[in-house]
């Protein structure tokens, strides 16, 4: 049997619920059976949305409320949806306790950060100086630019190198990063761009979005695959093997 991955939802129009299909598809390639999961609030059907599933991918989005780590909002933040932020910070929490795969995507990858007592930037432009373009213009599937993977983390054994380059889409990012998360990558200027724990088997934020990239990517392809192997190895099943937990 497939392990059934979970994939958050983005909110348009306040009532319009979306996922893009480059999520889906990555899931489904890797392996695993994707899943969208709707938004809400109530904390008993989100325990049993944790329960059920054996991974969980967070979604890219809009930004996120900086009440959640103690901040004022500043000129520079976008549209916020508060009912998404509680949502997956508890889910976070929920497949922490379990330690379920999760694997989180660029805003996902924030939520991850909040959810476990870290805090972020709520726009890189107006409070960061001397930065790289996060915010490409070029195709969603091209890399625009490198970033800097630290050695012994699990992205370093995925990539089997130290440098490597990703497509960017946020002004939001990551600063302070809280145990057991740890920081994974960073690009030149400093900004990170990937964080994972060293306390879980597989529990790792990207700040790129490598859905978009998993059809031509070995890189972006094999993260994907690492999340539905290891919901494989944690439930028994018999997965392709041959990627170790953060931990190992």
């Amino acid at each position: 049997m497939r392990p059934l991955i979970g994939l958050t939802m983005s909110l348009k129009e306040e009532r319009r619920q979306t996922l893009s299909r480059d999520y889906s598809d990555a899931v489904r390639n890797a392996g695993g059976t994707p899943v969208a999961i709707p938004y809400c609030n109530d904390p008993e059907a989100v325990s049993e949305m944790a329960s059920r599933l054996d991974g969980l991918v967070l979604t890219g989005g809009g930004d996120i409320d900086p009440s959640l780590f103690g901040e004022e909002p500043l000129p520079g933040l976008g549209e916020i949806v508060p009912e998404r932020d509680r949502m997956e910070t508890d889910l976070v929490c929920l497949l922490l306790e379990r330690d379920k795969p999760l694997l989180a995507v660029c805003r996902g990858c924030q939520i991850l950060n909040i959810a476990v007592g870290g805090d972020m930037y709520q726009d890189l432009y107006t409070q960061r100086d001397g930065l790289l373009q996060h915010r490409q213009q070029s195709p969603r599937h091209h890399a625009t630019h490198a970033i800097q993977l630290v050695e012994g983390t699990l992205l370093h054994r995925l990539a089997q190198a130290d440098t490597v380059r990703v497509n960017s889409f946020h002004h939001q990012a990551v600063r302070r990063v809280p145990s057991p998360l740890r920081v994974a990558a960073r690009t030149v200027d400093g900004v990170i761009e990937a964080i994972e724990s060293a306390r879980h088997r597989f529990v790792v934020g990207v700040q790129w979005h490598p859905e978009c990239m998993a059809k031509t990517d070995a890189f972006s392809r094999r993260l994907f695959e690492a999340l539905v192997e290891a919901a494989e190895r944690r439930f028994g099943r018999s997965g392709k093997g041959g990627v170790m937990s953060v931990g190992e």
